[in-house]
């Protein structure tokens, strides 16, 4: 344990730039290998495990016992002196164990700033990605000059998909202050990842509706999209599922597979999931291959 302990002073432990530019470097290098562009998740989740790192070590820290460890070195020999207050006491061999547990809390201390670094390094950073949103949206704006030349890229082929897609339709009206979220075609979504979906979707040419009312026996549901072949018209339903971390939430994500696959909506056949938790967020490549796998040729 003293080993290690005096390991922590050591440039490889506790580095908060090292650290910080290795983990920059190592979720621009998986975001390259997936296909991704957009760092916001990602970002976003590694924020959330530092939050939960940084709690469990508050956590421990307050069961520790006050004062600090100090050691020094004295000819062939290492003393260890704890530091309360002012006053500064001697800890002999045999007390061990509690120079030990003192070593720990030192550590932690540090592992404490170094992490407290980081979470603010990257919390920064979020905070200019979500101020700074893509000018890619702007393109499809109605009153961009652009517009129109997209519109019909964007479109479904089929004139009959196309006037379903865009007729009047029951959708959920549920809390709408968190439709916040844009599309790249405009629609107004509640997550980053449906904005993604939707964006994937229309790019593919692929008809769709956002929270339109199903009605299935006596429970009407809102999946998160409606979707139509654009070459065969069969009806399609996706739904992503963004908070499986939640206890309560999975609970609820199973009632309604179980309810859609009592009215014969089969998940990995009419039905499309997709899932996201802290450590595991939206794929969006992932979801490419979805929508080439159901509506490719």
């Amino acid at each position: 344990m003293f080993l290690f302990f005096t390991s922590i002073y050591g440039y490889a432990v506790i580095n908060p730039w090292q650290q910080l530019i290795s983990t920059f470097f190592n979720i621009s290098i998986e975001l390259f290998e997936k296909g991704e562009t957009d760092i916001y998740n990602k970002l976003l989740s590694h924020y959330k495990n530092l939050t939960e790192q940084i709690s469990a070590i508050q956590d421990e820290l307050s069961t520790l016992p006050p004062g600090t460890l100090y050691c020094t070195h004295n000819g062939n020999y290492t003393k260890w002196y704890h530091q309360l207050l002012s006053q500064q006491f001697y800890i002999p061999k045999k007390e061990k164990n509690f120079a030990q547990v003192m070593a720990r809390k030192k550590y932690l201390e540090l592992k404490l700033q170094s992490l407290s670094f980081e979470r603010q390094t990257i919390r920064t950073c979020i905070d200019t990605l979500a101020s700074h949103p893509s000018k890619i949206e702007t393109l499809f704006q109605e009153s961009s000059p652009y517009c129109e030349l997209f519109h019909t890229v964007l479109q479904p082929i089929s004139t009959e998909l196309n006037q379903w897609m865009n007729a009047d339709f029951e959708y959920n009206i549920k809390y709408p202050e968190q439709r916040i979220h844009k599309s790249a075609s405009g629609l107004m979504v509640r997550s980053k990842s449906e904005a993604l979906i939707a964006t994937l979707l229309s790019h593919n040419r692929i008809p769709f509706r956002y929270e339109c009312a199903l009605c299935l026996g006596k429970t009407t549901l809102h999946p998160d999209f409606t979707l139509r072949h654009p070459k065969t018209g069969a009806f399609y339903y996706w739904e992503h599922f963004g908070l499986m971390d939640f206890p309560s939430y999975r609970k609820n994500v199973f009632s309604k597979l179980q309810l859609y696959t009592a009215h014969n909506i089969i998940p990995s056949i009419q039905l499309i999931t997709t899932y996201e938790t802290s450590e595991h967020p939206f794929d969006s490549a992932y979801a490419e291959q979805l929508i080439h796998y159901y509506f490719g040729d």
